[in-house]
């Protein structure tokens, strides 16, 4: 008699960083720059309860170019995470890309396949968690989060903060809203 094993199907929220989560600022890297958008500790609670990971997908060229290093990237991340913690919707796991082919100094300046929109981070994500891209979305407010979404065959979400209202004259067939907030209450209603 064969055995019937019961895997926990795992679906993910790949959510970009600054104009997505927290307001858009150039080259963030500091605790005391960082600032939610707004309710966007509650949307993480909602996909949370909802039953997904919450994975951060960003390009970090600003290591590329020198302007800050990994290791302040990684007290923000550290930062990001224990906030969210405390919000009970804490964030699973942040993926960086600190790459920039043309401006990038030293052993960041190269093509890569993590730099948005190649799929590199999220391909690691999905290998780490088992996760099944069916179930799951990108969400950012930039073309390259929507082609992130499209060439990892991840439905794509544009969100209108950050620089989403402008990203979303370039569209076509893409589901948008105004926050992540307000993807959260659509997810919950389409589940409930």
């Amino acid at each position: 008699m064969d055995r019937i094993i019961n895997k926990t199907i795992k679906k993910a929220i790949f959510l970009d960083r600054d104009g997505t989560l927290n307001v858009e600022k150039n080259y963030l890297y500091k605790i005391e720059d960082f600032k939610f958008e707004d309710r966007v500790l509650e949307a993480l609670k909602i996909l949370k309860d909802l039953g997904y990971l919450l994975i951060i997908v960003t390009n970090q060229a600003g290591i590329g170019r020198g302007y800050y290093t990994e290791e302040d990237l990684i007290l923000l991340n550290n930062y990001i995470i224990n906030e969210t913690e405390k919000h009970n919707c804490k964030i699973d796991k942040i993926y960086f890309c600190p790459h920039h082919p043309i401006e990038g100094i030293g052993k960041y300046k190269k093509n890569c396949t993590c730099r948005k929109p190649n799929t590199g981070m999220v391909t690691e994500a999905i290998k780490y968690f088992d996760i099944d891209k069916n179930l799951s979305y990108v969400v950012g407010d930039k073309i390259s989060d929507i082609q992130l979404g499209i060439n990892s065959e991840i439905t794509p979400i544009l969100v209108r903060t950050g620089y989403g209202k402008k990203t979303e004259l370039q569209l076509e067939n893409i589901k948008i809203f105004d926050t992540l907030y307000d993807f959260s209450i659509y997810l919950k209603d389409i589940n409930d």
